[in-house]
């Protein structure tokens, strides 16, 4: 999908970036949680120009197919994500913060990135989130939570 930023410019850069909970906790298993972290990424991805994709999660962490403009370097886009999000995750549930995340933050250090092109095209990469979960999970119907952001 084309992102168009003003009328003389146009990007089609995607990235499948994915992000752990810290200490791989699987707070997103909570139906809850995961809606509103599916809604933080959207207002992020509106203030900051990003296209917002795809989103899945296995419980304990998250992909994301997201586009942004070339101003963007992939790991600013998952910085800008993953900092805002566990702001709002923290002051929309503080629990978290206290009970289950003691140490104070809500993502784990680095992640993944990667880009769609070069022999990965974006149906594969939307299939790959969309197959995230365990074969056991998804025998007991608690399949991955996908969601799109349209």
């Amino acid at each position: 999908m084309e992102v168009k930023f003003a009328s003389h410019c146009s990007y089609q850069i995607k990235y499948r970036q994915v992000m752990c909970i810290k200490c791989r906790k699987r707070l997103l298993k909570n139906e809850q949680y995961c809606d509103e972290l599916k809604k933080i990424f959207k207002e992020v991805g509106e203030r900051y120009w990003f296209e917002i994709d795809e989103m899945g999660t296995d419980g304990d962490h998250v992909h994301v197919f997201v586009g942004a403009a070339g101003r963007w370097a992939p790991s600013q886009i998952m910085q800008v994500l993953k900092s805002v999000s566990a702001k709002e995750m923290f002051n929309r549930f503080p629990d978290i913060r206290k009970k289950v995340l003691w140490g104070g933050e809500f993502w784990s250090d680095g992640g993944y990135i990667g880009t769609a092109g070069e022999g990965t095209t974006e149906e594969i990469v939307r299939k790959y989130i969309q197959n995230q979960g365990n074969p056991e999970e998804k025998r007991m119907a608690r399949q991955l939570r996908l969601f799109t952001l349209n």
